[in-house]
């Protein structure tokens, strides 16, 4: 049986413990706050954008528009952004970003096709670099401090359209949390290069065969508007993983205060028991000599 020096240990280290979660779980609820009013605000932006380049996709044919938007012709080689942080304590914000990429690499692979992997985030690379690290063509870190910028998301988008540029992939997609609410966040995959075509159900009646008509020029528009929208596609992505990052952490690190308090609740009843029962021990042993004299 432990002595009660030992108890008395580990339940100082398990209170310092519930401090720094406490700690984290209040700084993660304060910083919560701004990234969700900031990912909502860029909610209905990203979506109107989405749909605009999904028309006009839809409108160039057979490969006449922007590579950009119409893409290059095929599909054989996909690169996969995989966007996480680069900091756990956090619950399985990461992991369910990296299973939904594996899954989805190897559903590629299953087709035949070429994937290559962009990480975005440290846990990004490190937790694929063991199954599939020949696949990750590099690593960009240290995004959003101190907090998500469109500085960082142009960072990202830069590297995206430097490999399109050179011919390194066909499609690109970008894997990322969703925000939902603290406790809940949504896997999302979407796909940035080519814009994917608008879905039959979703569009207006109105909107197929329309005609655009471009001022003042339409190649000068479009070579503006497709970087900025990729860009602004990837910013949404980068401040919903900061949302969700942040209410993940914070539901995760409330579990964890909770259960340190249980931790410290079991230890100090077995410190109590211990110390009760060498009491007892020790009033028997004066009885029994008193006895005996």
């Amino acid at each position: 049986m432990p002595s009660l020096k030992s108890y008395r240990l580990r339940i100082r280290s398990v209170q310092s413990t519930q401090k720094i979660t406490k700690a984290m779980k209040m700084v993660a609820a304060a910083k919560l706050r701004r990234a969700q009013e900031q990912a909502m605000a860029a909610r209905p932006y990203a979506e109107a954008m989405d749909k605009v380049m999904a028309t006009l996709a839809s409108s160039f044919k057979g490969g006449t528009g922007p590579k950009l938007l119409s893409g290059t012709g095929s599909d054989k080689v996909q690169l996969l952004i995989v966007a996480t942080a680069d900091r756990g304590l956090c619950g399985a914000f990461n992991s369910s970003i990296v299973r939904e990429a594996r899954r989805t690499i190897r559903t590629l692979q299953a087709e035949g096709k070429t994937v290559k992997v962009l990480a975005v985030g440290r846990k990004a690379r490190d937790q694929l670099r063991r199954d599939y690290g020949s696949l990750i063509v590099d690593t960009i870190t240290d995004l959003g401090r101190p907090r998500v910028s469109f500085a960082d998301a142009q960072k990202v988008a830069n590297r995206v359209t430097e490999l399109f540029d050179k011919g390194e992939f066909d499609v690109a997609t970008v894997v990322f949390n969703r925000f939902k609410s603290a406790m809940t966040q949504i896997v999302t995959v979407q796909q940035l290069i080519p814009p994917p075509a608008p879905e039959a159900s979703a569009a207006p009646a109105t909107s197929g065969g329309a005609v655009y008509e471009f001022e003042p020029d339409e190649g000068e528009i479009l070579a503006d508007l497709l970087p900025r929208n990729l860009t602004v596609q990837i910013f949404r992505a980068l401040l919903e993983n900061a949302a969700s990052f942040f209410g993940s952490q914070m539901t995760a690190m409330d579990n964890a205060s909770r259960n340190a308090g249980e931790v410290i609740k079991k230890l100090t009843l077995q410190m109590n028991r211990s110390r009760q029962a060498s009491i007892t021990k020790e009033l028997i042993e004066i009885i029994s000599g008193a006895e005996a004299v």
